[in-house]
């Protein structure tokens, strides 16, 4: 390819390898393929953050000579571990949510702080610095276009002040998750104050971006309608686009993996009180009891870190016998572990946005062709590629008798290969080129 052709494209982004987690992979996946697209990438990103798992697997989907620069943050995780106690090597929730079952009031006041202080989050602090940084950066290594991906939606506020200064370089703001409307917003008890502030800040990105991106269509939709809200008198502009998630064919192994002895239902992930599947737990507790073939099969097997809430469920129930408990694994061995297992359990936030909630982990489930168990909305953004795809069954959230229903077919035919449908247009390789397209027209 044409040197001359090649367009440098910044990315902002807080997670980069050798972190770990869901946040990580998706704007990884499109660095590993810009070069493909005609596209040289240059990484942002802090060079001390706070890490929720570290993952040194990863760092090999990282092109060879891509640019990474960094600079660092200063965060207040440091102090809110002190003032709560916790330990210096402890994760910390999104949004400092804690998931112990009665929140000291150390921790509620800790939450309080950073929904009505930490505007939008609290990587704030690394805003303005890095504003100057990427500056003076830019005017000596120029390139067409930003990227900033949220949350923290900081990194959209960084990109905001790098569009007014270089107002020619066109911005795209990528949302994995909402930002007003996302899951914990409400418990983050913010002030009519700091709401209008978090809501007048969403609404300028929305509306000086060039190109907004969101991983759902029922996202990209309440993206419009904000829009729409403030500028009443106009028609929303055609610059709001959906671009899912999707799956990486290099980590769809051709190796052989064996299934696991017994029938394996697996989550794989944080298994949070919001995600508690208390239906699935009542219908596999009744099925222990009342099927004995089932009950003599059955492995749970939990990669992550539960909820204490999770775990008395599953006690509650009797299950606590059939699960298998694996802390948190590298992504290349979470790949084995999907194949392996004749299940793939996939759980939706039981919250008011859960008709827009479509994860990345749900794509590397459907590249795995393992049968998908879901439990949410069964008119949302899941289910309509769920059923597109062919690739498992979905029960909303109180149908036991459905998802019973689901069980036992999975069941009956444990072993079977998910029947899906064409699924490359999910392919990160191909979403990359969707991603350039919006960017170079």
């Amino acid at each position: 390819m044409d040197n001359k052709s090649i367009k440098r494209v910044l990315v902002i982004t807080y997670y980069w390898p050798p972190a770990g987690g869901a946040g990580v992979q998706r704007w990884l996946k499109f660095v590993k393929y810009f070069r493909e697209c005609g596209i040289e990438p240059v990484v942002y990103t802090p060079t001390n953050p706070e890490l929720p798992a570290v993952d040194h697997s990863l760092l090999k989907d990282i092109p060879v000579g891509t640019e990474v620069i960094g600079t660092e943050i200063w965060e207040p995780y440091s102090f809110y571990k002190k003032f709560t106690g916790r330990k210096k090597d402890d994760g910390i929730g999104a949004g400092f949510i804690s998931e112990n079952k009665k929140p000291s009031a150390k921790e509620k006041l800790a939450v309080w702080l950073r929904g009505n202080l930490f505007i939008p989050d609290a990587r704030r602090f690394w805003i303005r610095p890095s504003i100057n940084y990427l500056t003076d950066y830019l005017k000596k290594n120029p390139v067409e276009a930003i990227i900033s991906t949220g949350p923290p939606h900081s990194m959209h506020l960084i990109a905001r002040g790098i569009k007014k200064r270089f107002p020619k370089i066109k911005w795209m703001a990528d949302f994995r998750d909402p930002w007003t409307n996302i899951d914990f917003y409400e418990d983050l008890m913010v002030s009519k104050s700091a709401d209008r502030k978090h809501r007048k800040l969403e609404v300028a990105v929305l509306t000086e971006a060039d190109i907004v991106v969101s991983v759902g269509a029922t996202m990209n939709e309440e993206f419009k309608e904000i829009w729409s809200s403030l500028h009443q008198s106009q028609q929303v502009p055609d610059k709001f686009k959906v671009v899912t998630n999707g799956y990486d064919d290099a980590d769809v192994s051709t190796v052989q993996v064996a299934l696991d002895r017994k029938f394996s239902i697996a989550h794989i992930g944080t298994l949070n009180r919001s995600r508690n599947p208390e239906v699935l737990w009542k219908v596999l507790g009744d099925l222990v009891k009342t099927q004995p073939d089932f009950a003599r099969q059955l492995e749970i097997k939990l990669v992550g870190k539960v909820d204490v809430l999770v775990r008395e469920s599953i006690e509650h129930y009797g299950l606590t016998h059939y699960v298998n408990k694996i802390d948190y694994l590298p992504h290349d061995e979470v790949m084995r572990v999907q194949r392996a297992s004749h299940v793939l359990l996939l759980l939706v936030n039981r919250t008011k946005n859960a008709k827009g909630i479509l994860t990345g982990k749900f794509f590397e489930y459907m590249a795995a062709g393992r049968p998908v168990l879901a439990i949410g909305p069964a008119d949302g953004d899941l289910a309509v590629i769920m059923n597109d795809t062919k690739c498992g069954l979905i029960s909303d959230f109180d149908d036991v008798g459905n998802l019973r229903s689901n069980i036992i077919q999975l069941f009956s035919n444990s072993g079977d290969a998910s029947a899906t449908a064409n699924i490359s247009e999910y392919s990160r390789r191909n979403l990359t080129k969707k991603i350039a397209a919006l960017l170079f027209k």
